[in-house]
């Protein structure tokens, strides 16, 4: 008779047996032979908003944060990417499976240490919306929801390393808590980066440009999925330099820096997001993207 193996995850270089689930406070798989999969994740204890690289000793498929994983083959191992979502608290969970075997797993998560904002825009934008704006928002997160859905259908379609799209210093870190004009309160989903109107926005890495819009709050935007899961934007541009359908490459210039939209000052808002869950972009700069 075959023995049952019990499936053993790593933490950094510290292994513990996910069976003992009970840990993070999930349900065990009662009856269910899992598989050695020997999972192991970096960075070991992820912030709230951040790009995680999971890695298995075998084949296998799953989720976490309630997207799906694209393990691909790294040497002698098998490697995704995923996101932690902003608002999680002490854990993101998700579950492995290998053939009919399946793991509950739970990634222990640090909270993100943001700073709050004061922000001054058009009054137009700091008001609560009316039915008519509400229902062209609602288009909008419409139009968005549905290129979100489709990233995952989509092959990897980058082998090199992420870029900046542009140069400049950072003003406005992910996750930040804004108010504008001391009335409306929002966190913010993406990195607000300095420049000049008309500056060159360029593409972080090779993909498919699946939304240019012109959206209330950000304004001109290009939206570039890169398969896999994996998609960044480009807001508050003044130009916009390809179509919807146009392959881009890593670098490609996208379009211009502008201030359209909701905006103090000209600037690129740049967001990454893995499926529907957006974290902080510059993650993507790190060495953890750039070789599964």
């Amino acid at each position: 008779m075959e023995p049952r193996i019990h499936a053993v995850a790593q933490v950094g270089r510290a292994p513990i047996a996910l069976l003992a689930v009970a840990l993070w406070g999930l349900p065990a798989q009662h009856g269910v032979p899992v598989a050695e999969v020997d999972l192991s994740w970096v960075p070991q204890r992820p912030v709230q908003g951040s790009l995680v690289v999971l890695e298995a000793a075998v084949p296998v498929t799953g989720t976490l944060a309630g997207e799906p994983l694209h393990f691909e083959r790294a040497g002698d191992r098998f490697r995704a990417l995923a996101a932690v979502p902003l608002g999680v608290d002490d854990s993101v969970t998700g579950a492995l499976a290998t053939g009919d075997d399946t793991l509950p797993v739970a990634i222990p998560v640090a909270r993100r240490s943001v700073h709050s904002e004061r922000l001054r825009t058009a009054d137009r934008f700091a008001r609560q919306p009316d039915s008519a704006l509400e229902a062209r928002l609602e288009r909008e997160r419409t139009q968005v929801r549905a290129v979100l859905a489709q990233t995952h259908e989509r092959p990897r379609l980058w082998r090199e390393a992420f870029v900046r799209p542009v140069p400049g210093r950072l003003l406005s870190g992910f996750g930040s808590s804004r108010t504008f004009n001391n009335a409306v309160q929002s966190r913010h989903r993406g990195a607000d980066v300095a420049g000049a109107v008309g500056d060159r926005i360029r593409a972080a890495n090779r993909g498919v440009v699946v939304l240019v819009a012109d959206h209330y709050y950000a304004g001109r935007s290009v939206w570039v999925d890169h398969g896999a899961g994996l998609l960044t934007a480009y807001l508050h541009l003044s130009a916009a330099t390809v179509a919807v359908r146009d392959t881009v490459e890593r670098g490609q210039v996208l379009g211009r820096i502008g201030m359209t939209g909701r905006v103090t000052a000209p600037h690129l808002h740049w967001s990454a997001l893995y499926g529907r869950v957006g974290f902080d972009p510059f993650d993507l700069l790190g060495p953890l993207p750039s070789s599964p």
